[in-house]
């Protein structure tokens, strides 16, 4: 697959979730895009955003939700110098909350 396919197909993949309603579809969607241990990964990173924009230390993040000190690690080095996608569901969620 070439560079420009890849990113299509990236775009019709995002285009697909912006599709979704609810939280139920999201989950039947997810379930069905990806195996257990790909939708558990990511959940375990979206579970230590709060708790890295909190401050909490890496060690008590991880006593806290058993997400391995490296998941945490990488979090936190996409919350200071990724994307910026996980602060724009975060403040969405704390606009809806």
């Amino acid at each position: 697959m070439t560079a420009r396919q890849e990113a299509l197909s990236e775009r019709s993949l995002f285009a697909a979730v912006l599709t979704l309603k609810t939280v139920d579809e999201c989950r039947a969607f997810f379930r069905d895009l990806c195996t257990p241990a790909e939708l558990q990964a990511m959940a375990d990173r979206w579970a230590v955003v709060d708790w890295l924009q909190k401050g909490v230390p890496y060690r008590e993040i991880h006593r806290l939700t058993g997400v391995s000190v490296t998941t945490i690690g990488r979090v936190a080095r996409c919350l200071a110098d990724g994307n910026g996608g996980y602060q724009v569901a975060v403040n969405r969620q704390q606009r809806h909350a």
